[in-house]
């Protein structure tokens, strides 16, 4: 097919691509445990169907130790051809608190371009990105063709990741396509060649057999949450650097977001200053980051006047691509351990380690996905890096290191992945499959 072809074909395809986006995004496939297991089956199934539908032969479920299933396809690379790995994940984050949304979370709405909905983005475009661009090929695909979609990446990933090291010839592939990542703004085309790993575990500071009255005993009695605050809170200096020792500040070389930019797609409130030191490429895709995600403590709604026997904190720790996130947590395990205040009883657990990435300069993959996204675009791309993270492209690159690994897709940092309000901009997902399908072909031509 020539660039053109390919061009009209996806813009053709398009006004069905959005109907199936909205189709798949209202099932609310939420991985999770404690989340109705049924809709994620729903969305396994749906997804096969997609599969089936762009003409690849084999097209089933795979069942994942531990995990929902995944979804696997294939076709046979012609003679003289590479193949092709394409992956995304058709699991979503919760939606959580229904009224920080403008628009029902599992009701796709389209808005001024915008389709809006939990998924819609991560990965759920991802998925429609891959359907749409195999779709151009009307089963005459360039290149070899595997696919794998996940069922569980938001929660518990590594399952997928020792389901490829148990399967190595499954998935094996010249070139791997990762569309769970996208631009830094709408328009401006980019290639991530870099991803923080990361590391959690849960906290638990223990310090009465039993809450007890805080008038009798207050001022006295040692406080479990009071202890885990100051604990938490020793993670960071004054400036919001990590403290941590043998973590240190990383270098990015190439451009991140302006500080006006990053205020903006954060959300940062007027008046408040960013938090740590050197740019932000380097704190965002460099350098460790540690948050603490969540608290088992009493509500406010529901305190009452107690000093707190226990008290628990959720841990999450960015990790640079070069670090090591086992010997990582290890380090801010025992910083916490140092500094527990008043002997209180620590205890750590539910851990849970991922490794980061960092592509190398490129080969005839990524020349081909250059000129594909420059066509598409009307630019050429830029290296950037990531601050999430996606263990399974580590394990990937151990397990296929001849593969070059492509990090590209439709999640622009407008989009509220993980947030309130999450969207896709169309005519952004149109070029990132316009993208995927001119690679697909430009590769064949290498």
């Amino acid at each position: 097919m020539t660039p053109e072809q390919i061009e009209s074909a996806v813009a053709a395809g398009m006004p069905q691509t959005v109907e199936e986006l909205k189709r798949l995004a209202a099932i609310p496939s939420v991985a999770f445990p404690g989340h109705p297991e049924e809709p994620v089956h729903a969305a396994a199934a749906a997804v096969e169907e997609l599969l089936r539908s762009t003409g690849l032969p084999r097209v089933q479920r795979v069942p994942v130790e531990g995990s929902f299933p995944a979804v696997y396809a294939e076709a046979p690379a012609p003679p003289g051809t590479p193949t092709v790995l394409l992956y995304a994940h058709y699991d979503v984050q919760p939606a959580g608190d229904p009224a920080a949304w403008r628009t029902p979370p599992f009701e796709p709405t389209l808005i001024d371009g915008c389709l809006y909905g939990r998924g819609v983005a991560d990965d759920k475009s991802g998925v429609m990105s891959h359907v749409a661009a195999l779709r151009v090929f009307q089963g005459r695909f360039p290149v070899g063709i595997k696919v794998i979609i996940e069922g569980q990446e938001e929660y518990a990933g590594e399952r997928l990741e020792a389901f490829v090291e148990r399967n190595p010839d499954l998935l094996r592939a010249d070139a791997i396509v990762v569309a769970d990542t996208g631009n830094p703004r709408v328009g401006d085309p980019a290639v991530t060649t870099s991803l923080r790993g990361m590391a959690a575990f849960t906290m638990e500071v223990r310090t009465l057999r039993e809450p007890v009255h805080s008038g009798s005993f207050g001022g006295a009695a040692p406080d479990a949450l009071a202890a885990l605050m100051r604990m938490c809170a020793a993670l960071h200096d004054e400036n919001g650097d990590v403290r941590v020792p043998g973590l240190p500040r990383g270098t990015f070389l190439g451009q991140g977001p302006t500080e006006e930019e990053f205020r903006k797609t954060a959300g940062v409130v007027d008046g408040v200053s960013l938090v740590g030191s050197g740019s932000l490429a380097d704190r965002l895709w460099s350098s460790y980051a540690i948050t603490v995600t969540g608290l088992d403590v009493p509500s406010v709604s529901g305190a009452v006047n107690a000093v707190q026997a226990v008290a628990r904190a959720r841990v999450t720790v960015r990790v640079p691509p070069a670090g090591d996130p086992k010997t990582t947590v290890d380090a801010v395990v025992e910083f916490l351990r140092q500094v527990a205040p008043w002997g209180v009883q620590v205890s750590f657990g539910d851990f849970t380690v991922g490794s980061g990435f960092q592509a190398d300069s490129g080969g005839s993959a990524r020349a081909a996905l250059n000129r594909a996204m420059e066509r598409a675009f009307g630019r050429p791309p830029r290296d950037v890096g990531a601050g999430g993270s996606i263990p399974l492209v580590n394990t990937l690159l151990k397990q296929f290191p001849a593969a070059e690994i492509l990090l590209f897709g439709a999640e622009d940092e407008d989009a509220a992945i993980h947030a309130p309000n999450e969207r896709v901009d169309l005519e952004e997902l149109r070029r990132v499959v316009t993208t995927e399908a001119l690679f697909l072909q430009e590769l064949a031509q290498s």
